[in-house]
């Protein structure tokens, strides 16, 4: 079988320190090393393939969605709404990409959200439900796992904490919508606890709240500690020093590191936002108010039973969010949405076998092409694809249309056996004598059956005017065919 291409497009990773670019990275591992029997992955690469999958709402991947030929999948790692809160742009730029980002959406075939919650509000939207797919994200245990005691303690010591020490771990960008300034204010009230933040302004003085947390972030409490952007390979320590992941968000999807904290098995103390509710389950630990969270803290650093119990829960997490259950979703998505895939192909004919009038006659019901490699535009076409049939020298309009039943693409023929196969499957070719001659001597053969003909409604196909007219065109998929 064929494998099929895709096209992994992102910037993600260009930015350090935000959680996109950690999901791009583990989700691109994940299917690259667990599927490569059935994928071939490729990065940023300009050429079309199969599944083009946009992990990033750059101009240049709006562009390629437009042009491209390959089912176009889009992450949706926020909503236009959710991005209150962590860019502060003027408000018109700010109305413009929103529409921007709802349009870069709509443009795609097939969306990915990491949390369910998000797909109603992608309907409000107005994007079809059956186009959006949930597919969780996930996180190596070969990168975040739990180190010994022994290798906390050196780790603790780098940092010059004791190993007594309770301490309070907060991941991201340091945005208003990240709840860094109740983070703060906890930690303030907790003056015997340690509070860590990893995170830092990603996207500069553009960053909501810029001003008045960068002079937090410059003059932190005592107990407080800013560690600026970490480089992921090291935030496996990170987690492994903390005692507890908090994270007072106001707004997310699905973040990268309760994942993360979770393959560390530390307990997870989250804002009570809805869209925990259908991923955690009850694995964490739920806070309303500042008050609330000081008082989960408390209960968790002095009372051994509440921390034993939600270190528990969270190892839930680590297994529930499993490597083989994930990758077994995005094995079954993108092979689905590739047979879906209806591509339009243009088949020229050349009048003088009358080719076409063996076809409308019903006698003639399989066509060959080939080349000299295996890698050609006839080798992708598949059961379900249409055909529409043109002869050549004619004025470009179309009124014959059939649907491929079967594709069978050889090995590397000798001009015997090519000759050999041609001749046991003429009943079915219909060929010319000049026409079997040429097949014969093609290393590569692709045959192609399909359904009786279907006559329409004469129309006529722009694009014949300015393309190089060959045996065989696959359709860009904006082109209307009626």
């Amino acid at each position: 079988m064929r494998k099929i291409s895709i096209n992994m497009l992102s910037k993600a990773d260009s930015v350090k320190g935000q959680g996109v670019g950690s999901a791009y990275l583990e989700q691109v591992k994940l299917v690259t090393e667990g599927a490569s029997d059935i994928f071939d992955i490729r990065i940023n690469d300009w050429r079309d393939a199969d599944i083009i999958h946009h992990h990033t709402v750059d101009p240049v991947n709006y562009l390629r969605m437009k042009t491209n030929r390959g089912i176009n999948v889009s992450y949706v790692h926020f909503l236009p709404e959710t991005l209150d809160g962590s860019i502060n742009l003027p408000k018109p730029a700010f109305e413009v990409f929103k529409k921007y980002v709802v349009d870069f959406y709509k443009s795609a075939d097939y969306l990915v959200v990491v949390n369910p919650i998000f797909i109603s509000a992608l309907e409000a939207h107005g994007i079809k439900r059956e186009s959006v797919k949930y597919i969780p994200n996930y996180v190596s245990k070969e990168e975040f796992n739990k180190k010994t005691e022994k290798e906390v303690n050196i780790l603790r010591e780098e940092l010059n904490i004791e190993p007594s020490d309770f301490v309070v771990i907060g991941v991201g960008q340091v945005q208003t919508r990240k709840g860094v300034l109740d983070f703060v204010d906890v930690a303030s009230k907790m003056p015997d606890v340690t509070f860590l933040w990893c995170g830092g302004f990603s996207f500069g003085a553009i960053t909501d709240g810029y001003k008045e947390l960068k002079k937090i972030f410059d003059n932190p409490p005592k107990n407080v500690r800013f560690l600026g952007i970490i480089p992921r390979e090291k935030m496996n320590d990170m987690y492994n020093i903390a005692d507890v992941l908090f994270m007072p968000s106001y707004n997310e999807l699905f973040p990268m590191s309760i994942l993360e904290a979770s393959n560390v098995e530390i307990p997870i103390l989250l804002r009570d936002l809805d869209l925990y509710k259908d991923i955690l389950f009850d694995n964490y630990l739920i806070g309303d108010n500042n008050d609330d969270f000081i008082a989960k803290l408390k209960s968790l650093k002095k009372d051994k039973k509440v921390y034993d119990k939600y270190f528990l829960k969270s190892r839930n997490i680590s297994i529930f969010y499993s490597k083989e259950n994930v990758l077994k979703i995005w094995r079954d998505f993108y092979t689905e949405i590739y047979k879906n895939k209806k591509v339009n192909h243009l088949v020229f004919l050349n009048k003088s076998h009358s080719s076409l009038k063996k076809i409308i006659d019903g006698d003639k019901t399989m066509i060959v092409r080939g080349g000299s490699t295996n890698k050609n535009v006839f080798s992708k076409v598949k059961a379900g694809d249409n055909l529409y049939f043109i002869e050549k020298g004619t004025a470009g309009y179309i009124e014959y249309k059939a649907v491929v039943k079967e594709v069978t693409t050889t090995e590397k023929l000798d001009e015997e056996a090519a000759l050999n196969l041609i001749l046991d499957k003429q009943n079915e070719l219909l060929l010319t004598a000049s026409q079997i001659k040429k097949w014969a001597t093609t290393s590569y053969l692709t045959f192609i059956s399909f359904d009786r003909v279907e006559n329409k409604e004469p129309f006529k196909i722009e694009e014949c005017s300015y393309v190089t007219i060959d045996d065989w065109i696959s359709i860009n998929r904006k082109l209307d065919l009626k």
